[in-house]
Order: C-alpha cells, then sequence, then structure tokens
C-alpha cells in the first residue's frame, strides 16, 4: 500500500519534533500535528520559562548582597507584568524557532487536534491521512486531586499566566516541579507554604540532598510543612482561598499552585481504534525500539512515562527516526548516568547513584562529602551553604554518584556526567587539576572519606 505519509507524529514537543525533523532529513515523507503550541511542555509551560523566572527570583539575592561588595543600587522593585510579559516576547519567539526548524526541514505541519482512525490513519481538521508509521508524542499533563474546591487551584499550566503576583502562595507537592516554585515565589517576594503529604521531599534524590535543601529553604523564612494535606479549598467573599487541612485546621491564602504529578495525554485521541496498551498508571506500553503493542505506532517522550525530561526525550526521538530511516547510525538510547538538575534556590545537580541506592546494588561504599560557604558570600551576611558529595565504589575505585546543592549545580554536573559515563575513577579525580578558586573544584580535591 501507499500511504501518504512515511511518518505522522502527533505532538510537535520535544521528542515529536526531534523524530519528525531528522526523519525527515533522512528522507521520510513527514507529518506533525499540534493542537497547542509548538515546542510542547518544555519550551511552553515546562523548563524555558520555569529557568527565566528562576533567573527572575535569583535577583533580589544578588541585590542584597551587592552591599558587601560596594554596591548601593537603592531599594529594588519588582514587577510581575514585566517578567511575564517579557517571558511570553521569549517563548513566542521560541515558537517561531520550532515553526522555521520544522518548515526548513521539509515537515508537513498540520495545526488541529489528531485522533487515530487505525492503526495506519489519523484524522485531523475533517481530513484523514494514512501513514506507514505513526508516532504518538503529546507528553503529559499536570493533575490536582479530587477534593472540594480543586476549581480554585493552578498548575503548571496556569502559573506562567497569572496577571499578578499573589502575596501569599501555598505550593502543594513534594517532587522538582514543588521545590522549585517555592524557590520561584520566595525570591520574588511572596510569603510561601510548601505543603507534601511525605515525610520529606525529593523522593528518590540523595538523602544528603534532601536534608540539606530542606535546611536552606528553612533559612529563606520558608513555611515548610510536611505530612501535610487540603482536604478542601473554599473560596471567601473577600478572594481569600481557605484551606482545610488535614489536621484539623485552616490556612489562608491568595493562591494553591498543586504540583502533584502529570498524567499521560491521551484525551480524545482515538486509543479505542488501535490496539494499543497501557501500563498500570495509564502510560503508553513499548518495547526496546519504542513500538506499542500495535506494530505501526511508536511512542516516545513523556507519553511513555520513562525518564521525563526533555534531553530524553529528544534522545529517544532520534533513536526513533534513526531506526527507521537511517538503521546504519543507529544507537540504544542509554538510560544509566542521567545527569538532571533542580532549579530551586539554591539549585541541586546530580548524576549517577545515589548512597543508598549504591548500598542497594551491593557496592561497597565510600562517601566523600564536604560542605561549605561559597567564596561569594564571604563578603555579605548570607549564611548559605553548599553541599557536594562523591558515591565511591571501593572495591573498584569508580565513582558511582556526584551530588550537588548550591549555586549553578546544573552547570556543574553537567561535566561531570561525562566523567561517570567513561567510568572515571576516585583516582582520576584526585589526579584531575582543580580550576581555583571556583566551588567545581572540591570536587577533585575530597581526599578523606566521610564514611
Amino acid at each position: 500500500m501507499r500511504y501518504d505519509f512515511d511518518l505522522f507524529v502527533i505532538g510537535a514537543g520535544s521528542a515529536g519534533v526531534r523524530a519528525a525533523r531528522f526523519s525527515a532529513g533522512f528522507g521520510a515523507r513527514v507529518a506533525v500535528a499540534e493542537s497547542r503550541y509548538l515546542g510542547g511542555t518544555c519550551v511552553n509551560v515546562g523548563c524555558v520559562p520555569k529557568k527565566l523566572m528562576v533567573y527572575g527570583a535569583h535577583f533580589s539575592e544578588e541585590f542584597e548582597q551587592a552591599k558587601g561588595y560596594g554596591w548601593n543600587s537603592g531599594e529594588a522593585h519588582f514587577d510581575w507584568p514585566t517578567l511575564i510579559a517579557n517571558k511570553n516576547h521569549e517563548i513566542n519567539r521560541l515558537n517561531g524557532v520550532y515553526r522555521n526548524l520544522l518548515a526548513n526541514s521539509g515537515v508537513t505541519l498540520m495545526e488541529g487536534h489528531a485522533r487515530l482512525r487505525g492503526p495506519h490513519e489519523v484524522e485531523i481538521n475533517g481530513q484523514v491521512h494514512t501513514a506507514e508509521h505513526i508516532m504518538i508524542a503529546t507528553g503529559g499533563w499536570p493533575q490536582i486531586p479530587e477534593i472540594p474546591g480543586r476549581e480554585h487551584a493552578i498548575t503548571s499550566n496556569e502559573v506562567f499566566f497569572l496577571e499578578q503576583m499573589p502575596k501569599r502562595v501555598v505550593v502543594v507537592g513534594g517532587g522538582y516541579i514543588a521545590v522549585e516554585f517555592a524557590s520561584i515565589f520566595n525570591g520574588l517576594g511572596a510569603e510561601v507554604s510548601l505543603m507534601y503529604r511525605g515525610e520529606l521531599f525529593l523522593r528518590g534524590f540523595d538523602e544528603s540532598v534532601r536534608t540539606h535543601l530542606h535546611e536552606e529553604l528553612a533559612k529563606r523564612e520558608m513555611d515548610i510543612r510536611f505530612k501535610t494535606e487540603i482536604n478542601s479549598i473554599e473560596k471567601l467573599a473577600d478572594g481569600t482561598l481557605q484551606l482545610s487541612l488535614n489536621d484539623g485546621t485552616t490556612f489562608n491564602t491568595d493562591c494553591v499552585f498543586y504540583a502533584t504529578g502529570r498524567r499521560p495525554m491521551l484525551d480524545n485521541l482515538g486509543m479505542e481504534t488501535v490496539n494499543v496498551e497501557l501500563d498500570d498508571k495509564g502510560f503508553i506500553k513499548v518495547n526496546e525500539d519504542y513500538q506499542t503493542t500495535e506494530p505501526s505506532i511508536i511512542a516516545v517522550g513523556d507519553i511513555i512515562g520513562r525518564v521525563q525530561l526533555t534531553p530524553v526525550a529528544l534522545a529517544e526521538g532520534m533513536a526513533v527516526a534513526r531506526r527507521l530511516f537511517k538503521p546504519e547510525q543507529f544507537r540504544p538510547v542509554d538510560y544509566r548516568h542521567i545527569p538532571t538538575a533542580v532549579f530551586s534556590l539554591p539549585n541541586i545537580g546530580t548524576v549517577g547513584l545515589t548512597e543508598s541506592e549504591a548500598k542497594k546494588d551491593g557496592h561497597d561504599v565510600q562517601v566523600f562529602e564536604s560542605r561549605f560557604r561559597p567564596m561569594k558570600l564571604s563578603l555579605t551576611h548570607n549564611q548559605e551553604r553548599t553541599l557536594m558529595k562523591l558515591v565511591v565504589d571501593a572495591k573498584t575505585d569508580r565513582v558511582l554518584g556526584c551530588h550537588m546543592v548550591g549555586p549553578d549545580a546544573g552547570e556543574i554536573i553537567q561535566s561531570l556526567a561525562i566523567a561517570l559515563k567513561a567510568g572515571a575513577t576516585k583516582q582520576i579525580f584526585d589526579d584531575t587539576i582543580g580550576v581555583h578558586p571556583t566551588a567545581a573544584e572540591e570536587f577533585v580535591t575530597m581526599r578523606t572519606p566521610t564514611r
């Protein structure tokens, strides 16, 4: 059968655009359908605008610290609408960049809601198109628990478009999005309460990282409440939101921001027309080639629920494009040693195994840990401390994990990820001459195991 397209991609986010562009570059006839915005979650309501807001939140510290270096800039004032307007301008520019990337690579862009009509058919804007391969790359969607008054809460979809900054904010959740937005609102001057039902946030991260960040956020006058859940939200006559908590008390705020997980975005996708199985969490099941249980249909990115990070989605999209249309260049995605950053204030950077994971895997673990006050703060009253930690296999001397909490942690951890990928030993770290004076040099000067 002659199909209209070799590959039809549903979703123009990180995974979908990467797969489409490179497939077209390899000579395939490719279409992409997108119903919202080009660039997906990351560009529009995720990593990019969030990082811009983190930069904005960091200036409050910079102004304060500048006094120790002889700068007197007068009283600083923050204007939320200016930040949002400038952020919107930048996102619009990036949407245009994505549009040009697709057009210049020869991809057919269709704007509208695409729906599966069968293993080789997609309907969009009233037209049915056929394709040899269909890729689902529709990503995830934030979710709010089913509690009374949930309509008064917002998620990451709405937070970037608030017309005014709330004076009081409750951030609900214990993942990286929660601690990042608690830091953003705190840095911009709001009264912030972070509420999480668990005993300590950032489950899955190294224990030292979790406790250290807790200590640092507490120094910033952030109200952090663990083992806390919201039972209901009521909007009072003056617009105040009154929260009923699980301990029987009430709490008043201006904004409730939920960061309690994301669900796979399969709404009105026509999944009933194909034999695509889902896992117990609703994500699409795929094999090692990202094929679903319907062989002509592929799924990549957040929709498969593996590692929900933009660079991973890009790598998966690239792997599919190569496998289908340039097999001689195919390389499977390596999910080991994926570096990641959390843009809380201070930042977290991490790669490799945590201390508990290394022990669980049977390694004879040596831990090297250092806590210090960054040099930049030595002329200020700021008491923030940086954490650096190495997890090492005592038998092989191989470095299993690197973890950091402190300024520019994400920038520093990227280079260490290369070292871990290459199998670097602690001896190699020790033999590497540091760049002085920097915080990063601490990773090559830790000589004595702390345990």
